[in-house]
């Protein structure tokens, strides 16, 4: 987690800051053999050289990012959540509760998704 560790100090509010830690240490402790790893500036997991998942901090909420496949793929999840979405990511508004089942599935998804994958995207 120390790779996280600028990042995370960057996050003016405290319980955002901690709020972020505990997501990253979540994916962490519940994916090992997941690197953590940082690209422009974001907080990220691979595997074996591909993209996993990202996080970024905003104003109101901390973004999740799996890809558009992964948000495709779980979309009626993300929604049923009440968690508003893009194309590439959804977003966790700082007040609302994070549903690690949701995040579980989606890592779980793009690891099985991807396991071929030698690039860093999907294409």
């Amino acid at each position: 987690m120390m790779v996280f560790s600028k990042y995370l100090a960057s996050i003016d509010h405290p319980e955002h800051r901690d709020r972020t830690e505990e997501v990253l240490k979540w994916v962490a402790n519940e994916f090992p053999n997941l690197e953590p790893i940082i690209k422009w500036n974001t907080p990220m997991f691979s595997n074996d050289g591909t993209f996993i998942i990202g996080f970024s901090t905003a104003k109101h909420h901390l973004s999740v990012s799996p890809e558009p496949a992964g948000i495709a793929n779980f979309a009626g999840d993300i929604a049923q959540l009440g968690y508003s979405a893009t194309k590439g990511l959804f977003r966790i508004q700082w007040n609302e509760p994070i549903n690690y089942e949701l995040l579980k599935k989606i890592i779980e998804f793009n690891i099985q998704d991807k396991a071929d994958y030698k690039s860093f995207w999907r294409k």
